[in-house]
């Protein structure tokens, strides 16, 4: 936008200098009529190059009896100064040559705009299990408790169900195989009954997260303050209830940034404080972080914070180590990540351990896997500070995952003035999860390649398989630049995998037009709207054509354009 306004500016400075030395007023749109000495009759000197010829018909400065301001604009101009001559004519030509292309961008920015409008409402994520309920499920006694489905460093998480979201018949026969709150049925029984279609997680589409709370004391103000991070993907009907003692906005209790609900994020649907409950597993799996009541050596609180969220199938490193995905689905994984960390960065947030522990998994129809990034326990969502983190000692928090630490990160020395920029991190991290998704190593984890964020060279970075597309190959690689001013924003490399995938009949450097690549767009908004309306818009393709055209900005899509075709125009 500011490259156009300096642009048309220039134009119009341009022109009024150039009018000025021609002898006439302040506007170029009512030029004197000629002096009649400057009309002698003569051929009028040819223009030397066509690029002299156009410039001049679009200035309107033709040959001919009619229209004589050709000779007069030589004539005067030969009577200037050789420095101040050569600079206005080349500025005032340049600019006329500049503003038909520039008319055109603008027509392409507005385009952009227009599809964006469009397209922002239907990128929403699906609506939540609970939407029906919303001054249900604050409590944990509201839900069934299933099987664990993992544990982290901070956290357990099991399968659950609400109690007032499933029918009576439901209720009843998990009530019968002896399940209720806090107890698990018997899970061999429901595998291996044949009338229960869709098996154990149909039967549990929810998830519980159990903070351990060690440090944060049992008042629901202080868990919820010190756990913070962690609802930062909180839906807004998330909070509608109680928490325990405390009723008060999110805003004034947490001073976290709000996430706005993006398909390639997790959404909590629930979050309240409660008792903690002993879970199946919890002597087992987490012993030390229990209460004394429910276990005499342990060190936990008796009151945690609890989340609730869609029960997804697997983690991305579960499903990458049953499967390698081919050359096109592992395109489309990278590009759901980074519609996932666009998303942050337009937010303000930073999610700073970003893993393949800590992305989801859930299948389409046709089986293709949809990524969503979760546990945001590690994330910098200041109101106050953004995506720049004060480093004034080495207590300030710089994230988890050393070892996918973005090189400015991990290089940082505190100091006072000292400042870590988040901008581009996530994006690091996903160019490192990369060499996962395509069956490789990653590179940054101690193994074979065993490079450390620290003191890499760009140039020791293993090669990617040779099946992959070139654009692919070099978009890892510019993810991964130590430098995070040569590295690619999120959106800009999230386009070009968009247009590496659909949008190979404009990528021709010989005819990369404005008006070509508006055409492009038009065409994948019909089709995508066309197949929202025949029902088939839960497709993966189709979701990330809607988090596409929801995110369009022209001068991004242009960069992306015009990368690509570099590209393959040096291959």
């Amino acid at each position: 936008m500011a490259l156009r306004q300096a642009l048309g500016r220039g134009l119009r400075l341009g022109r009024g200098l150039l009018w000025r030395w021609l002898g006439g007023g302040a506007s170029p749109a009512a030029p004197p009529a000629p002096p009649a000495a400057l009309l002698r009759p003569q051929a009028p000197p040819q223009p030397r190059s066509g690029f002299l010829r156009e410039a001049a018909a679009r200035l309107g400065l033709r040959r001919g009896p009619s229209a004589p301001g050709l000779l007069l604009f030589r004539q005067a101009a030969s009577r200037l100064p050789a420095g101040p001559r050569r600079l206005g004519v080349a500025l005032s030509l340049g600019l006329a040559l500049l503003e038909p292309a520039l008319a055109e961008q603008r027509q392409a920015a507005e385009a952009c705009k227009d599809i964006q409008t469009i397209f922002i409402q239907r990128n929403k994520p699906q609506k939540n299990p609970l939407g029906l309920f919303r001054q249900r499920g604050f409590t944990l006694d509201e839900y069934f408790i299933g099987q664990s489905i993992g544990k982290g460093c901070s956290a357990a998480v099991y399968e659950a169900a609400a109690l007032f979201a499933i029918s009576c018949k439901a209720s009843q026969e998990l009530k019968a195989e002896g399940c209720s709150n806090y107890a698990s049925p018997d899970i061999q029984a429901v595998e291996e009954d044949p009338s229960q279609t869709g098996g154990w997680r149909a039967r549990f589409p929810l998830a519980i997260k159990m903070m351990w709370n060690i440090s944060a004391g049992s008042s629901s103000e202080a868990i919820l303050t010190t756990m913070s991070q962690e609802l930062v993907p909180a839906s807004g009907s998330a909070f509608s209830g109680e928490f325990g003692a405390v009723a008060c906005t999110r805003r004034a209790v947490f001073g976290k940034k709000i996430l706005k609900p993006h398909p390639n994020i997790v959404q909590v649907i629930r979050a309240f404080t409660s008792q903690v409950p002993l879970l199946p597993g919890a002597t087992v799996d987490y012993p030390d972080v229990l209460p004394a009541t429910l276990n005499p050596s342990g060190i936990g609180h008796s009151r945690t914070l609890f989340l609730v969220m869609k029960n997804y199938p697997c983690t991305l490193r579960q499903y990458l180590s049953e499967r390698i995905p081919d050359a096109h689905l592992g395109t489309m994984m990278i590009l759901q990540l980074l519609e996932g960390v666009d998303h942050l960065i337009r937010h303000g947030v930073a999610h700073r351990d970003l893993k393949s522990d800590n992305i989801l998994v859930e299948f389409d129809s046709a089986g293709c896997p949809w990524l969503v990034i979760t546990d945001f326990g590690c994330c910098l969502a200041d109101e106050k500070i953004g995506l720049k983190l004060p480093f004034t000692s080495w207590y300030v928090d710089r994230g988890g995952n050393s070892c996918l630490m973005a090189p400015e990160v991990v290089t940082a020395t505190p100091g006072p003035g000292v400042v870590i920029d988040y901008t581009k991190t996530d994006t690091w991290a996903v160019g490192a999860i990369a060499y996962e998704i395509f069956g490789m190593c990653n590179p940054f984890y101690k193994g074979e390649a065993g490079l450390e964020s620290r003191s890499y060279q760009d140039e020791e970075l293993p090669p990617l398989p040779e099946m992959l597309p070139l654009e692919v190959k070099k978009l890892v690689e510019m993810l991964l630049r130590r430098d995070p001013s040569k590295r690619l924003s999120s959106r800009v490399a999230a386009n070009v995998l968009h247009l590496s995938l659909w949008g190979e009949n404009i990528l021709d450097a010989k005819d990369l037009k404005p008006g070509k690549v508006v055409g492009w767009l038009l065409h994948q908004s019909a089709a995508t709207l066309l197949t929202d309306r025949l029902g088939d818009g839960s497709r993966v393709e189709m979701k990330l054509k809607r988090c596409f055209l929801a995110n369009l900005e022209y001068e991004d899509l242009w960069e992306a354009t015009a990368l690509l075709c570099s590209w393959r125009s040096t291959s």
